[in-house]
């Protein structure tokens, strides 16, 4: 459908090979008019925001939504509803945005963020993120999805935010109170599959093109793949025009099967950088890479994909290692004691040697004098690397809170960019288990025999798998009611003393600039042999960790001053500084 105007609307539909197009509205069906290059068009006098309507193909009598909806009132098999951005008022006339470099991101699933499960619920929630101290709020999918319940990776109308979450005006004031905090909003994009459920492209097009892990893989480079890319990109610019956004984050770019000289990333961000440019606005797009290629945050200009950002599963699973000793599946690779001072300096662990895992070299290094760290995102936790496990239990249900805090000084003291997991500051105690509501039973067979697939390729006991109780079922409601923070718990030790780390180590970050400088030539990590006691140099500051289980001694290159931040009490002798076990401290050094 097209934009909005006045007079008459016009409603446009890309269908090449149909014979016969025909709108249904107001209780009828109406001929389209062909257009050139496989556009169908008609115009629809009295069609105001709120108005139904649906298509039919050729002589098909079962009408199909619109592939470019915005409103999905019942559903992805329902009707679509004509959305008028302009009817909603906007009151963030003077939010001028949120850059990447410097910001501290803060990762949520709206249907579990809050027992309510929707956008105003997680509104009441934002003075908890701001007393917290993260600058931008990353939304898990949002656009429509078959069921009520589910992670929002099933998605099939990119344009269409999720009806049971409160829709698209509900997606609106969430991003406007957001704004109105100083908090900017991230969404997440899927564009590297549709859905199994309610995907009604094919039927229009040529918009699929073969399999990719996740499902059907998106029509990038083939016959047909200009208005697929269009697609994509006009879908990527109304979420950050019209909902206001403030970035968006890319799921799975590796899986975007693209063989054009322009890659579709490369185009995606012109349009973006053009976009920001008009809204005098920073805008953001951040990658989800399993390449460990630093061309994705290379700017075009130097033959790169432009990306401001991707994500770094390499730091999250050495720290993971080191806090948990888990060796299993992608873990193995990240055993040795090198493996997190070696990725805390170089980005990646898999830089272009040998992955045991992958059974082959992975990777590329990183220019480190050339891109800063903030182009890269480091996390203890995320959505994927709680949920992916088979019984979705958090790293807090593995280690001490003592050795999460360590955890977390490390990604938050680091050159990378920062990302949390929500109730991750509070060590929440809840899991976050993979949930899905499809309809149709062999679907839902189909789902749950997939994922106990996916957990043995991960590397988990397949054994364990067959047991109704190590892998809940993702079809049971109560997975996600489990799955839902537990909000109280904040104030209950040792969630609380928790809390609290989290909130000094982020505004200790916000007053030492030199915390989040993302120079990774000025930035120096050693290492005791067993790389278990850390000292990151950060300016005249060091940041000292001791992940061992017993009290340790590190030494400085510069004789320590004032501690300004402890887990737990610490001593100072010139340029020793005892730690007890699994602590931090940052000490200042030199004349500061």
């Amino acid at each position: 459908m097209s934009h909005d105007h006045s007079g008459p609307r016009r409603f446009s539909v890309w269908a090449p090979g149909r014979r016969r197009v025909r709108l249904r509205i107001h209780d009828g069906d109406r001929d389209m008019e062909p257009g050139a290059g496989g556009w169908w068009y008609i115009d629809v006098p009295d069609a105001p925001h709120g108005t139904d309507y649906a298509y039919l193909l050729d002589e098909d009598p079962v009408w199909l939504p619109d592939p470019r909806s915005r409103w999905q009132p019942d559903g992805v098999h329902g009707a679509s509803r004509v959305y008028d951005h302009a009817a909603f008022s906007w009151t963030d006339s003077h939010w001028t945005g949120r850059a990447l470099p410097g910001s501290v991101l803060y990762e949520l699933h709206v249907g579990t963020f809050t027992p309510e499960g929707t956008f105003d619920a997680a509104a009441d929630r934002l003075d908890h993120l701001v007393d917290l101290g993260v600058d931008l709020v990353e939304l898990l999918p949002v656009n429509a999805f078959d069921g009520v319940r589910g992670w929002g990776y099933d998605g099939v109308l990119w344009g269409a935010v999720h009806e049971p979450y409160g829709g698209p005006d509900g997606l609106k004031r969430l991003v406007d109170a957001c704004h109105g905090r100083g908090l900017g909003v991230v969404l997440d994009a899927v564009y590297n599959h549709l859905g199994p459920s309610g995907a009604y492209l094919p039927r229009y097009g040529p918009y699929i093109t073969g399999e990719n892990t996740w499902g059907p893989s998106v029509n990038l480079d083939g016959p047909g793949s200009d208005e697929v890319r269009a697609y994509v990109i006009d879908n990527a610019v109304e979420w950050l025009r019209d909902y206001h956004l403030d970035g968006l984050r890319l799921d799975a770019v590796h899986a975007l099967r693209d063989t054009r000289a322009v890659h579709l990333l490369t185009e995606l961000s012109e349009e973006v950088d053009a976009l920001a440019a008009g809204l005098r606005r920073p805008l953001s797009l951040i990658a989800e890479s399993d390449r460990n290629d630093a061309r994705t945050v290379t700017p075009r200009e130097a033959g790169g994909y432009h990306m401001t950002a991707q994500w770094s599963d390499d730091l999250h699973h050495a720290l993971h290692v080191a806090l948990t000793g888990e060796r299993q599946g992608y873990y193995a690779d990240f055993g040795p004691p090198d493996a997190l001072p070696r990725t805390l300096r170089r980005v990646f662990l898999h830089d272009g040697g040998y992955s045991a895992f992958r059974g082959r070299a992975h990777g590329a290094p990183v220019d480190r004098r050339t891109i800063p760290g903030s182009r890269f995102l480091g996390y203890l936790q995320n959505h994927d690397q709680v949920g992916n496990r088979a019984r979705g239990d958090r790293i807090s249900a593995t280690v001490s809170p003592d050795a999460q805090v360590c955890g977390a000084a490390l990604v938050l003291c680091s050159p990378y960019t920062p990302m949390l997991f929500m109730g991750e500051e509070w060590a929440a105690s809840t899991p976050w288990q993979f949930f899905a509501s499809f309809a149709d039973p062999e679907l839902a067979e189909g789902v749950r025999q997939g994922r106990r697939r996916e957990f043995a390729e991960h590397g988990w006991d397949t054994d364990a798998n067959t047991a109704a109780e190590a892998v809940p079922d993702p079809l049971d409601p109560a997975t996600r009611d489990r799955s839902v923070l537990r909000w109280h718990e904040r104030y209950r030790s040792p969630h609380r003393e928790v809390l609290e780390a989290y909130r000094s180590l982020i505004a200790l970050r916000r007053a030492r600039p030199e915390l989040a400088d993302p120079r990774l030539h000025r930035f120096r990590v050693d290492a005791a042999d067993d790389g278990r006691v850390l000292v990151l140099h950060r300016g005249a500051l060091r940041v000292v960790c001791n992940l061992r289980p017993l009290p340790a001694a590190a030494v400085l290159d510069r004789p320590a001053g004032a501690v300004l931040l402890a887990s737990k009490e610490v001593s100072t002798g010139g340029t020793v500084v005892e730690l007890p076990a699994e602590s931090f401290a940052v000490v200042a050094t030199g004349t500061d």
